[in-house]
């Protein structure tokens, strides 16, 4: 996307939360190159089965993605976006993936939030404003 960004500070992880952390971030990196639509499409076959994600959990795997990929942790917050809705399905659940836009001065960016608070992210909820978004799954009563 296109909004500027410095590199966020990356902490240390277990072997186990890398290994995984690092698999999301590899599978992020092709997603981030399709088209919008099949984002969204390949993003809604994922989050199949997963519950909501809690700001806790997703949290934890922002952290763990910006901790074992430099990219992440830089201006690649689509890919970053990606990597962490992945790795919070590989976790069992799932948080909102978002990829919006600011008007003034014009900025695109892609994020994860939960109860529409943006987690991770240095700006309050609405300061993007959500062109695409993929919920977690709806459980029946």
């Amino acid at each position: 996307m296109s909004h500027p960004m410095t590199s966020e500070s990356r902490a240390r992880t277990s072997l186990a939360r890398t290994s995984a952390a690092l698999l999301a971030v590899a599978a992020a990196r092709p997603l981030a190159g399709l088209r919008p639509y099949r984002i969204r499409r390949v993003l809604g076959v994922i989050r199949r089965g997963a519950v909501a994600a809690t700001a806790a959990q997703a949290l934890a795997a922002r952290d763990d993605v910006v901790a074992v990929s430099r990219r992440c942790a830089g201006p690649a917050c689509l890919q970053r976006s990606l990597a962490t809705a992945i790795l919070c399905r590989l976790r069992g659940t799932w948080p909102t993936w978002c990829a919006g836009v600011r008007v003034e001065p014009f900025r695109a960016h892609a994020w994860v939030q939960v109860n529409g608070q943006p987690v991770g992210e240095s700006y309050p909820a609405g300061y993007y404003r959500p062109i695409m978004t993929v919920a977690a799954p709806q459980t029946a009563p």
